[in-house]
C-alpha cells in the first residue's frame, strides 16, 4: 500500500509539473538584456527583467530606460550568467538538425515552421512574417542555428499560430546567432537571441524574449523588451538539451507505473 501511494504522488507530481522545469538559460534566465561589454541605450526603452554586463562595465544610455528588476553591472551575478548563456549557446549549437531543417538560404519572411531544430550556414534574414505553428499543443521550441548574422527587415514579425492551452507561455525559442543580431526598425520579435557577438535592435522594435550578448554590447533604441520564451527544452545527465515530456506522455508513465506495482503486490497477497 506505502508504494501505491508514493506512486500515485509521483504520478500527481509528473502530471502537474509541466511548468516547474529549469530554463536551459540557467542563471541567465532571469536577465532580459545581457552583454559583454556594453548596454547601450537611446530614446524612451522599457525592459521587464534583469540588466547586465560582464566583463565590461558600461550602461549608458539609462535615464531613458523604464526598468523592471535587478541591474548587475561587472558582479558576481552577471559573470555567472554569462557562464550559463555560454554553456546554453554551445549546448544549441550541437543539436540534431530536424528532417527539412536546412533554411541555408531560405528567407523566413513567410514560412510556417513546425518545432524543431533549423539551421542556416550563413546569414539568416527574416522580411515579413515567420509563422511558428505549435499545432495545439504546450511545451514546445524552436531552435535556429545561424552560422553568422541574423538580419530583420524593418516592420517583420515572428508569431505564434495553434497555440496550445497556455497560450504559449510556456513555449521555448531560442536564437543561436554565430556572429550579431540585428532587429530591424518596427519589427515585432519573438525568442532569446543568444549571439556571439552583439545584439542590436531598431527604433521601435518590441522583443518578447532576450537580448544576450556573449562578447560585445546590446544596443536599443526606443524599444519594449519582455524577458520570457524559454520553455520546451532541458538539460539531461550527460548536459545535452532534450525537450519537456507532455504532461499525458508523463501520466501515462506513471499510470504504468501503479499498474505494474499494483500487479506485483496481487501475485504476493495471492
Amino acid at each position: 500500500m506505502k508504494k501505491l501511494l508514493i506512486a500515485a504522488n509521483v504520478v500527481l507530481g509528473l502530471a502537474t509539473s509541466s511548468t516547474s522545469w529549469a530554463s536551459i538559460l540557467g542563471s541567465a534566465d532571469s536577465f532580459a538584456v545581457l552583454a559583454g561589454s556594453t548596454v547601450t541605450n537611446t530614446e524612451n526603452t522599457t525592459i521587464n527583467g534583469d540588466i547586465g554586463v560582464w566583463p565590461g562595465t558600461a550602461y549608458t544610455g539609462e535615464g531613458t530606460v523604464t526598468h523592471t528588476g535587478t541591474q548587475h553591472l561587472n558582479d558576481a551575478v552577471a559573470q555567472t550568467a554569462q557562464g550559463d548563456l555560454t554553456t546554453a549557446y554551445n549546448a544549441l549549437a550541437s543539436m540534431p538538425v530536424s528532417i527539412f531543417g536546412n533554411l541555408t538560404d531560405r528567407n523566413l519572411g513567410g514560412l510556417t515552421l513546425e518545432p524543431g531544430v533549423y539551421n542556416f550556414t550563413s546569414d539568416a534574414l527574416l522580411t515579413g512574417t515567420l509563422s511558428l505553428d505549435a499545432q495545439g499543443n504546450n511545451n514546445e521550441a524552436w531552435v535556429f542555428q545561424i552560422g553568422t548574422a541574423l538580419i530583420t527587415a524593418p516592420n517583420s514579425a515572428v508569431q505564434f499560430i495553434n497555440l496550445g492551452t497556455n497560450n504559449g507561455l510556456d513555449n521555448g525559442i531560442f536564437w543561436q546567432v554565430g556572429s550579431s543580431a540585428t532587429i530591424g526598425s518596427l519589427t515585432a520579435f519573438k525568442g532569446n537571441i543568444l549571439a556571439d557577438q552583439s545584439v542590436t535592435i531598431n527604433t521601435g522594435a518590441t522583443l518578447d524574449g532576450r537580448a544576450l550578448a556573449r562578447i560585445a554590447a546590446v544596443t536599443m533604441q526606443g524599444n519594449t523588451i519582455n524577458n520570457g520564451l524559454d520553455g520546451g527544452l532541458v538539460f539531461d545527465g550527460s548536459g545535452n538539451v532534450k525537450s519537456v515530456p507532455e504532461p499525458g506522455t508523463l501520466a501515462l508513465f506513471g499510470l504504468g507505473l501503479l499498474g505494474v506495482l499494483g500487479f506485483k503486490k496481487k501475485n504476493k497477497v495471492a
